[in-house]
């Protein structure tokens, strides 16, 4: 095994060659010895990072990595501190940088830069509705991974947004960055991420950069000014589309969601990318019972490894789980949580598709409480305002696939009345609902809900409410 002195401190893993070299650090290959599968070990030596200020940047890449899971944004196993490194065990991705791919092949066929566009969107949506703006996207930074599949990197230049706030640090490579940013003024953070996803989607489709030029003052003064040129082999579509992403304005560029909503993106939009995914605290929740049979046949006991997947906590057990996992669903559907992500949105097919519900192939815990201090729910001090019921800035068909997620957790029946309304019956503690339902997750009769007097009724109690979503200004 090569690794000279962190022998120690890698004793789990098999390190291996180097993959590549950084201002204040390396990457290199390594095998975890527990489950054979590859791992990518980012090694910070702490000195190096002090000299050159960049330990705040590290901190905040892992916290960001610590807080997501996401198929389409690199995985964080575990962080191994020692007096003088930082050791970073992540996914790893086999292909390297969506770049070198660019380089390698020119402009891709429509069809698979639509493919990879799509994950890069669906990753970045994530980050911003986990209040994350990335501000550092480019190709070198999107990883392929065995499958060919997009990977969100290098989060050290992301920063939190905080409602109602504005960032002005510029950050990121001149030729992705928004004309706001090299302007020096002020902006929220998600349309800065578009303007970079234009700029990407442009290399995608035609291999070579919108806005390129030897002399920074005259590159500044392009992007400023809009000024490129749209090849004429592009689509209809995709002619349309990038010109939205480019705007000068941030006001008036195009947002995710309007995106998500173009027809060039909604072609052949794989169905897990069109269900939003589950929150972090649900995500919290799942465990995958294939893998922790696996687990447990590698010698681990299977309550130990229940309760530290639970509370998110770090520790060889859950380190070998998330690989084991990972790479299981690679192998399978070359999507990492596709298999729930389709199963869920079978669930609200009321509102996703007519197909029937599908049983998920994972177990619910408690919720944790991240006392461990992972970063999994950070604390944001904004002021808020009084409202009456809750707010949200997510569409109303998002909010109301989240609320009947958590309605079917609690184990809650409802009737549809309307698009954005539900009539809800909720019996506490009451095992046997789920018997009364049928594949909508309603009641299959009235006549199955009695009274709370009549005392040959099958329920103790029933709680009875309604649910409206309404458009607030």
């Amino acid at each position: 095994t090569r690794g000279g002195g962190h022998s120690e401190a890698l004793k789990n893993y098999n390190v291996g060659r180097t993959l590549g070299i950084g201002t204040f650090g390396k990457v290199r290959i390594a095998e975890h010895k527990h489950t054979g599968h590859k791992v990518a070990i980012k090694i910070l030596n702490r000195r190096q990072m002090r000299t050159m200020e960049m330990e705040e940047k590290a901190k905040r890449e892992i916290k960001i990595l610590r807080l997501f899971i996401h198929p389409h944004i690199i995985r964080l196993y575990e962080v191994i501190y020692t007096p003088t490194d930082i050791f970073v065990v992540m996914e790893y991705c086999k292909y390297g940088e969506l770049f070198d791919c660019i380089v390698e092949k020119g402009r891709l066929q429509e069809d698979e830069a639509r493919r990879i566009f799509q994950q890069i969107i669906s990753g970045v949506e994530y980050c911003h509705r986990n209040m994350v703006a990335h501000r550092d996207l480019k190709p070198e930074n999107l990883l392929l991974d065995s499958k060919y599949n997009v990977k969100l990197a290098d989060f050290g230049l992301s920063n939190v947004m905080h409602d109602g706030h504005f960032l002005k640090t510029s950050c990121g490579s001149p030729n992705y960055a928004a004309p706001e940013v090299i302007s020096g003024k002020l902006y929220a953070g998600p349309e800065v991420d578009v303007w970079s996803c234009g700029v990407i989607l442009y290399a995608l489709l035609c291999g070579t950069l919108p806005f390129d030029d030897d002399n920074i003052p005259k590159l500044f003064k392009k992007i400023k000014g809009g000024i490129y040129i749209l090849p004429s082999h592009l689509s209809a579509l995709a002619r349309d589309l990038i010109p939205r992403m480019l705007v000068v304005d941030p006001m008036k560029r195009i947002t995710i969601r309007e995106i998500r909503e173009h027809p060039w993106f909604q072609n052949r939009l794989p169905r897990y990318l069109a269900v939003p995914p589950p929150d972090t605290a649900q995500q919290a929740k799942m465990i995958d019972e294939d893998t922790l049979k696996e687990i447990v046949n590698l010698g681990y006991d299977k309550d130990h490894v229940c309760e530290s997947l639970c509370n998110r906590l770090q520790n060889e057990a859950t380190v070998a789980y998330y690989l084991l996992l990972d790479n299981r669903f690679r192998a399978t559907s070359g999507y990492l949580g596709a298999d729930y992500l389709q199963s869920m949105g079978r669930s609200f097919n009321q509102f996703t598709s007519s197909e029937s519900a599908s049983p998920s192939t994972r177990q619910y815990l408690p919720a944790s409480n991240d006392s461990q201090g992972s970063g999994l729910r950070p604390y944001y001090p904004v002021e808020r305002k009084w409202a009456l019921g809750l707010q949200s800035r997510a569409q109303p068909r998002e909010i109301m696939i989240e609320v009947l997620k958590a309605l079917q957790e609690l184990n809650v029946c409802w009737k549809k009345n309307g698009h954005y309304n539900m009539k809800c019956r909720w019996c506490p503690g009451f095992p046997q609902v789920s018997d009364m339902l049928d594949a909508n997750h309603s009641f299959v009769d009235d006549s199955t809900i009695m009274d709370n007097g009549d005392a040959n009724g099958r329920l103790p109690a029933v709680i009875k409410f309604e649910i409206q979503v309404r458009i607030t200004r």
